[in-house]
């Protein structure tokens, strides 16, 4: 994975550790109704994957970003930001960096799976860019029913 970082103003961007696990796996739990556990995030620390951490200047994580690279295509598996963070450009702020790294990186695109009642997401994905490319049928776990993800791709410039 790659070393860089990214500052702005009061927040740093910088690769995740797996010292931040635990403050991950607490964001994750209040960020999502079926969240992934340790064990996934875990198996995340490859050499095809690249992991993203969001930092306030006090050095509390308060979000991060989970992008698998496959080919010349890098999938948007997970994003998160603290509940008291949110609406407050820091799920921007990890979009910009991470599809800057993938595109810096030759990925051609960025793709992503959103819950197609999560409106606020679907927000701010079309207005960074993201194009509708198509639906994926019961892809997310439900209470009663599975839900229905909506594919999002963002192509590189130019």
């Amino acid at each position: 994975m790659g070393d860089s970082a990214f500052n702005r103003a009061d927040k740093i961007i910088r690769p995740l550790r797996f010292s931040d696990l635990a403050a991950v796996n607490g964001i994750e739990l209040t960020g999502y109704s079926h969240p992934w556990p340790d064990a996934v995030f875990r198996d995340c620390f490859r050499d095809d994957y690249r992991l993203w951490a969001l930092e306030s200047s006090d050095q509390q994580l308060i979000g991060y970003a989970i992008v698998a690279y496959l080919f010349d295509e890098a999938h948007l598996l997970n994003i998160c930001v603290a509940k008291t963070k949110r609406g407050q450009g820091a799920g921007r702020m990890l979009l910009a960096h991470l599809a800057r790294e993938a595109f810096d990186e030759k990925m051609s695109v960025v793709t992503l799976e959103v819950r197609l009642s999560n409106h606020s997401a679907i927000a701010l994905y079309e207005s960074f860019g993201f194009e509708r490319m198509g639906l994926r049928p019961g892809y997310y776990p439900g209470d009663a029913l599975r839900e229905d993800a909506l594919v999002l791709t963002l192509r590189a410039p130019g």
